[in-house]
């Protein structure tokens, strides 16, 4: 339900704010003082596009925010979708500059428009006179009769399985193109796949054999170091092993004056014997080395070999030849197997199939059930409300499959194989059709009302409002609409804007809009009305600006009092 409006410089407003109750609000005033601005500045957190020439200063932004309570409509799942933090109060904001840019935000985060427009339609629904584009639609009209067939879980089980059924359906064509396209390609993926296997890569040889050919290459520069290396370590009159041992000699021969001097002859001698493991080493390294022409040629053909397959494939490295070689190996398998992959998946979709066909029948089946429902409980409240000459007839159509292809379902959509169609007449004698052809402004927003409180009776719905749709009613009939919207009230918040005595005293809250002239600025207001200035709005509502006695008394009778 909506909670809070704030609404500033928009049009006629500078800043307003409203809290509304959770049954059934009334909104009253004279024509002109600003009832259908608020719900244009409603309309714009509902992801309607803006115009920065309604502004109510041109040098300040328009600033529209809305509190939503949403705990009961389920929309979790909603919020997950589009990365945004789920509370179940939540709050819309639209911010428009003077340039014309606007920014939404649900619970401060950032959204686009859409988002904002998706969320919002699950929030609020606005209905005016003119508005006759849902009772036409046919998903609308399908909710109408799933709402009375009461089958949430059935039609859940269905859609999730419809879901899996067209995921499926879409990697099976997949998997048919992949496998023509394999067998059209084997050959070509064959001949690359063997001189790749031909090849017997290794991950890291290609870095082994470039060190090894370097090496190869500058074996006299190395041996000729490593010889000097050896000499000055041990075998020159200076060699460095002479030159420590004799000086641990020397230190040996003063042990016997400074005993400290023993721990340094014993550290010394350690790292002679390591310097003499060195320059074995060393020794062995150069004894090693020699030139090798003939093994310098072969790791020069095999690393031609390495390089010619990166080029031709466009890679760098033997780890990516390698993966190229198992894509390859994949795609031989698709040619080889895939038809047997694609004949079990088209036996999978054949069940899916059959079991959505039977999920959809009793679908079907519910909704046949729910019709005669639907058509007497509508007429009966279109004829307390006046039209009691109406006739509407629900046909239900069951699509046929013209297709025996796997994977092809072509009659069956998310919401199963029925087609739904309301058709209406508002007087005698005249042919049923389709309802925006057959029936006036006022008449349609009666009817919608009728078709409102029945989902209302069965489903969860968003915020309704009604936009002045008691056009051409009066009397008793406007009585007998503002008990509907009463009715209507108790399962879900409603709002309406009236200009009729009858459905305003039907309101548990009444707010009042009027128009408010400060020096040389006219600004619109609104105010909650109490007892007493309810009674007497009501009372101007059916007589004018100066109410007599009969006026008031009739008032109080409207409220109840």
């Amino acid at each position: 339900m909506l909670q809070k409006l704030s609404i500033s410089n928009y049009a006629l407003i500078d800043n307003l704010e409203i809290s509304f109750d959770a049954g059934l609000n009334i909104l009253t005033g004279e024509t002109g003082a600003g009832k259908s601005i608020i719900l244009g500045a409603l309309s714009l957190i509902l992801g309607q596009r803006a115009e920065s020439r309604y502004f109510f200063n041109q040098q300040k932004k328009c600033v529209i925010e809305g509190t939503f309570k949403i705990g009961d409509f389920h929309l979790k799942t909603f919020f997950e979708d589009n990365d945004l933090d789920y509370e179940a109060e939540t709050v819309l904001r639209r911010e428009i500059s003077a340039d014309g840019k606007s920014r939404s935000f649900v619970n401060d985060t950032p959204v686009n428009l859409n988002a904002m427009k998706l969320l919002g339609e699950k929030l609020i629904d606005i209905h005016s006179q003119h508005a006759t584009l849902e009772i036409n639609d046919p998903e609308f009209q399908l909710l109408v009769v799933d709402s009375v067939a009461k089958h949430p879980d059935l039609l859940a089980e269905y859609q999730t399985g419809f879901r899996a059924y067209k995921k499926s359906t879409s990697k099976l064509q997949q998997l048919i193109e992949e496998s023509d396209k394999a067998k059209a390609d084997l050959d070509y993926y064959q001949f690359q796949y063997d001189e790749l296997e031909k090849a017997g890569l290794a991950p890291d040889e290609q870095e082994q054999l470039e060190q090894e050919l370097y090496a190869l290459n500058n074996a006299e520069e190395i041996k000729r170091n490593l010889l000097g290396a050896n000499y000055l370590m041990q075998d020159s009159d200076a060699a460095a092993l002479v030159q420590l041992r004799e000086a641990g000699q020397q230190l040996g021969s003063l042990i016997k004056f400074n005993p400290q001097l023993e721990e340094l002859q014993e550290r010394l001698n350690s790292t002679i014997i390591e310097l003499k493991d060195i320059a074995a080493e060393i020794e062995n390294i150069e004894q090693r080395t020699h030139t090798n022409e003939a093994r310098a040629a072969d790791v020069n053909t095999r690393l031609s070999i390495i390089y010619n397959l990166q080029k031709k494939h466009r890679v760098n490295t033997n780890a990516e030849l390698l993966a190229l070689q198992d894509e390859l190996s994949g795609k031989i398998q698709q040619a080889v197997f895939g038809d047997e992959m694609i004949e079990k998946l088209q036996q999978q979709l054949s069940a899916d199939k059959k079991e959505l066909e039977q999920l959809a029948g009793q679908l079907s089946a519910n909704r046949l059930k729910a019709i005669p429902v639907i058509e007497a409980q509508v007429l009966q409240t279109l004829a307390e409300m006046g039209m009691s000459n109406s006739a509407l007839k629900i046909e239900l159509k069951v699509r046929k499959s013209e297709s025996q292809e796997v994977g092809k379902s072509d009659h069956l959509t998310k919401n199963g194989a029925d087609e739904v169609k309301f058709l209406f007449s508002a007087n005698k004698g005249h042919a049923l059709a389709e309802m925006s052809k057959v029936a006036s402004g006022g008449e349609l927003s009666r009817l919608m009302l009728s078709i409102k409180s029945l989902i209302a009776k069965n489903t969860a719905l968003p915020t309704i409002i009604f936009d002045e749709i008691d056009t051409g009613v009066s009397g008793e009939v406007a009585n007998k609409v503002g008990q509907i919207m009463e009715q209507l009230a108790a399962n879900l918040q409603v709002i309406t804007i009236t200009h009729l005595p009858q459905i305003a005293s039907k309101g548990q809250s009444h707010y009042f809009v009027y128009k408010d002239d400060e020096a040389d600025t006219t600004r619109t207001r609104i105010k909650q009305l109490n007892a007493d200035e309810r009674i007497l709005e009501i009372a101007k509502m059916l007589s004018g600006d100066k109410p007599g006695e009969s006026a008031l008394q009739n008032a109080r009778e409207l409220l109840g009092q």
